[in-house]
């Protein structure tokens, strides 16, 4: 395995800081604009970097080419990096990612609170996986 873990640390670090902005958000009783604002930029900066990570990962190992952000979680499950269900859940991801990115006004504030506080679990558990990953392929 060729990966950069120098590459997927620093997306990871990217994660792990928005995560945490994110949960601070959450704890406040009321979101102004600026917050909502912020608040879908760190969930878009998450996913953008799950996926940056995913596409690194399928790249460095040469994984059949996948055709869209969406696919780049298929391609992990099929070659074990993933399980089905986190897959899923991922690539609903990926969807919420385009409706932030294509259809911004369109977003539904309810639906990035939603998200935000019951499908980060979803990016926690890919980094958990991704980290098990790079530390297998340091043993080998």
């Amino acid at each position: 395995m060729k990966v950069d873990s120098k590459l997927v640390h620093l997306r990871i670090d990217v994660i792990e800081r928005n995560l945490t902005e994110i949960k601070n958000m959450l704890k406040l009783k009321h979101l102004t604009y600026r917050d909502e604002l912020a608040l879908k930029h760190a969930l878009l900066e998450c996913i953008e970097a799950c996926i940056d990570i995913a596409n690194h990962i399928i790249a460095a190992n040469n994984f059949r080419r996948p055709q869209d952000y969406r696919d780049v979680f298929v391609v992990l499950e099929e070659e074990k990096i993933i399980p089905k269900k986190l897959s899923s859940r991922l690539q609903e991801m990926a969807g919420f990612r385009n409706v932030l990115v294509h259809r911004y006004v369109h977003v539904d504030m309810k639906k990035v609170l939603k998200f935000a506080k019951e499908d980060v679990k979803d990016i926690e558990n890919f980094v958990k996986r991704i980290l098990l990953l790079l530390q297998s392929s340091r043993k080998k």
